[in-house]
């Protein structure tokens, strides 16, 4: 198993748990950047932009299989595989799991890098997909998601491609337009904004659906293969509970 370095100064206290997130590679076809590189890059997204903002540090490791009482980032081709080799929601002990589908991710000619990096950080930020929150002047519960709002701008680490990411600031409503930063790239000027290329998921009337930034997005995400995604897992969720709830009433 091979070892990252992490930054020791993240300006995180040292009292925070910070999980180790082991990283497996089980995809078939060329994540079109370097495996090694790319843990590392993330290790280096994690340390200097992700954890200062969010409390939330992490330690990535390089391995071939999943290792007990750690928390996983496994590179899948599809959902369908994820489905073949067993690979679920969580790891086999109950921690949580990010999947990343290259196949899919290059079908959609977008960047395996992109991809992993949003899974990473919305997966240390909602670690058990259950975080949510509301807007005062809107019905709406918003999934706490933190890449979904900026998801197609993206930015370099070590010279690799690495999602934008919006702050907390962006789900506290008490903030006036422009008055402070409410994303890593500065793009968003208001809590709750949805970019043109993002989309934030929302409970609507018992039922979790999707806003989008633009009715090009909106069209783009509907050609995409969302299962296994956060948000579907989230949906299931509510699903499972509702379903059980019917169960017990009987």
């Amino acid at each position: 198993m091979k070892k990252t370095s992490t930054t020791p100064n993240s300006g995180v206290s040292s009292k925070v748990h910070v999980p180790t997130i082991v990283c497996v590679n089980k995809a078939t076809v060329a994540l079109g950047v370097d495996f090694d590189a790319l843990i590392a890059a993330m290790q280096v997204f994690v340390d200097r932009h992700v954890a200062p903002v969010w409390g939330t540090p992490a330690k990535l490791v390089k391995s071939t299989h999943l290792l007990p009482g750690h928390w996983a980032m496994v590179f899948l081709d599809h959902a369908d595989h994820a489905h073949s080799l067993a690979v679920h929601d969580l790891t086999p002990d109950g921690m949580p799991l990010a999947r990343v589908f290259v196949k899919t991710t290059l079908k959609h000619k977008q960047r395996v890098s992109v991809s992993a990096s949003h899974e990473l950080v919305e997966m240390l930020v909602d670690p058990a997909i259950n975080l949510v929150t509301m807007h005062p002047r809107s019905k709406l519960v918003y999934g706490y998601e933190s890449a979904d709002p900026v998801e197609e701008l993206t930015f370099p680490v070590n010279r690799i491609p690495m999602t934008n990411f919006v702050y907390p600031t962006y789900f506290e409503s008490f903030h006036k337009p422009g008055s402070v930063q409410f994303d890593h790239l500065n793009a968003l000027t208001k809590p709750f904004q949805i970019h043109a290329g993002g989309y934030q998921g929302v409970y609507k009337e018992g039922k979790w659906v999707a806003l989008f930034g633009t009715p090009a997005k909106k069209k783009r995400f509907s050609r995409e293969d969302r299962r296994g995604h956060r948000s579907e897992q989230r949906a299931a969720t509510k699903r499972k509970r509702t379903a059980a709830k019917h169960m017990a009433a009987r």
